[in-house]
């Protein structure tokens, strides 16, 4: 099993998606002999998904059932163990495409947190690129190279635990692109001059407050990158659902139908304004903003090596 590469089969070892709806789903890592509960039952990974095909519909021991997924970035990020604040879809995609990454591109990215924005990172970069990832906090550190490994991308990535400010990333002059997400991105702006390649390479820093961008930028410009930019992402989701809305009297429908030699067993007629007006409701579909959604995230700055 790859987060890279589609497995058809569930095997021994395997990290797999349990999805029992668009709202509820967790991952499991499938081992013989285990369970795994459910409020619909109880799934026995030797029997029920050893041997099965990614999306196969289990029943459990209630009689309800799940659906078992192939992993991918996308839905680890929805279900990943958090231990730090991550990064979600919504800024994942517009750094995956400003930083202009490709399969064989070489990045660098600080700190590796819990892996959400590295995991999208490593399969874009796929499969001739690499990632270096520098995280501080030595217990998440080692977790993230437990995780990769377990997830069949460890070929594809570098963990270093040290300090990216005082150390810089261990590497000079090949990353094509950098990624910052730390208190202090300022102090690290040196240290991504130095990894990125000699001329052209993109760089972006994550940060939650506005002064810590204008920070940053000084130290941009201080360095000589070029094309410095901020942007703000924020999400807003609509529900469709059906309304069915009162009609307003406007008068005596049945009197001006037949005033007009309106006919309603004319099929032709049928489904008109008149018609309509007759059954005094009508139903259409509507686009609704949620009532609550997620409004700051963070603030992206871009900037290029000149």
């Amino acid at each position: 099993m790859s987060f890279v590469e589609y497995g058809d089969t569930i095997k021994d070892g395997d990290t797999a998606i349990v999805f029992l709806g668009h709202e509820s789903m967790f991952p499991v890592k499938v081992q013989h002999g285990t369970v795994t509960q459910t409020k619909y039952g109880v799934i026995r990974h030797s029997t029920d998904l050893i041997g099965k095909k990614y999306g196969s519909k289990v029943t459990c021991s209630k009689g309800g059932w799940v659906f078992i997924l192939h992993p991918t970035p996308e839905l680890w990020t929805m279900n990943l163990p958090h231990r730090t604040q991550i990064l979600y879809s919504t800024d994942i995609s517009i750094i995956t495409m400003m930083l202009e990454l490709k399969p064989g591109s070489i990045v660098c990215e600080s700190g590796t947190g819990s892996g959400s924005l590295s995991h999208a990172l490593i399969r874009t970069v796929a499969p001739t690129g690499h990632l270096y990832t520098v995280e501080f906090h030595q217990q998440r550190a080692e977790k993230a190279r437990e995780e990769f490994r377990e997830h069949g991308v460890e070929h594809l990535v570098t963990v270093t635990n040290q300090d990216v400010c005082k150390n810089g990333f261990g590497v000079s002059n090949i990353a094509d692109a950098v990624f910052l997400d730390i208190p202090s991105p300022w102090e690290a702006i040196g240290h991504a001059k130095s990894a990125l390649k000699a001329e052209g390479g993109r760089i972006c820093s994550f940060s939650p407050c506005i002064e810590q961008v204008q920070r940053t930028c000084l130290a941009m410009e201080e360095c000589g990158f070029t094309e410095i930019n901020t942007l703000e992402i924020l999400l807003r989701v609509y529900n469709v659902r059906t309304i069915s809305l009162q009609i307003p009297d406007l008068g005596k429908a049945a009197e001006d139908n037949s005033s007009t030699g309106f006919d309603s067993s004319n099929p032709s007629n049928q489904g008109s304004p008149c018609t309509n007006l007759q059954q005094g409701a009508v139903q259409f579909k509507s686009s609704v903003p949620l009532k609550e959604m997620v409004g700051h995230t963070g603030y992206l700055t871009f900037a290029t090596k000149s």
